[in-house]
């Protein structure tokens, strides 16, 4: 896949002259190359749709370029089918322990904020929504379709997916970013920006908050903090818990996701150790949401 995904990248038309790209390691769902063209640096991502993930390159398009209008992430300059094209940005990729900062948070708070307020202002063409239950109830029936190993375990999987539906309860609508993994966020010394927007779509506000939390570990009082912050309101009592079943959720789609990919994926990365530690994770998160 690499050798064809680079080789993709070096006939791309939107070259001045030749190029070598080179490989940036990180991703388990596209494969990215850094490309310097003269002068100029950009981030290549190489990937077609994929349903089973209800992942669809006109969506991450579409975002892309309204996240760059918003002034959240970088410029996209070339599309064609199976590679979008960006400016490089040159700062500090995240780790979960700088997510944890306090004066990181701060910003990262306005960040999504300006995400689910200020990017569907610059949105155009069809957009999706992101409903987590709905891609857990999907992965079920993808899982079965693939005779996954985990088939036994998804009866009571889904019996837990219906309980926190039902927790999580009335939502706002707002547009998500859907992936606030660490590394999707850089520093450049002055601002932060937002990356890769695979799964953006419609959603809860909830569930990028929650699923910073579990991206980045966060702990009981960061995450009361997290909603103070985001809503203006303690985040305790009836918010918190409706959050806890989002973030509950949230591990179970990452688990599910890695037992989905453990069936599909050509990639060079131990799915099945993702799935389990993920899968470990969300039953942690499931017994203290039982125990509230």
């Amino acid at each position: 896949m690499s050798d064809a995904a680079r080789k993709k990248v070096i006939g791309l038309s939107c070259w001045k002259g030749a190029v070598d790209p080179q490989p940036l390691h990180g991703g388990i769902t596209n494969v990215n190359f850094v490309v310097a063209d003269g002068n100029e640096k950009f981030v290549v991502r190489v990937g077609g749709d994929i349903p089973l993930h209800q992942v669809m390159r006109f969506n991450e398009l579409a975002a892309s370029r309204a996240a760059h209008a918003a002034g959240i992430s970088p410029e996209v300059t070339h599309w064609e089918p199976g590679a979008l094209v960006l400016r490089f940005i040159e700062g500090k990729t995240f780790g979960a322990e700088d997510v944890r900062q306090p004066e990181n948070l701060e910003r990262i708070v306005e960040l999504i904020r300006r995400v689910h307020h200020d990017l569907p202002k610059f949105l155009r063409g069809p957009a999706l929504v992101f409903w987590v239950f709905h891609l857990l109830r999907d992965y079920a029936g993808t899982l079965r379709d693939g005779s996954s190993r985990m088939v036994p375990e998804l009866p009571r999987l889904m019996e837990i997916a219906q309980t926190l539906e039902a927790g999580v309860g009335p939502i706002d609508l707002v547009y998500g970013h859907n992936d606030l993994l660490a590394a999707n966020l850089i520093d450049d010394g002055t601002r932060l920006w937002l990356v890769d927007w695979d799964y953006a779509g419609f959603n809860s506000p909830l569930f990028d908050l929650s699923n910073l939390a579990s991206n980045n570990e966060f702990t009981p009082e960061m995450e009361s903090g997290l909603l103070q912050a985001y809503f203006g309101q303690p985040g305790t009592g009836a918010l918190y818990r409706r959050f806890a079943a989002m973030k509950c959720a949230s591990l179970l789609r990452e688990a599910m996701w890695s037992m989905v990919q453990e069936l599909n994926s050509d990639l060079d990365f131990d799915f099945v150790g993702y799935t389990t530690e993920n899968l470990g994770r969300f039953e942690r998160a499931y017994r203290e949401y039982r125990a509230m």
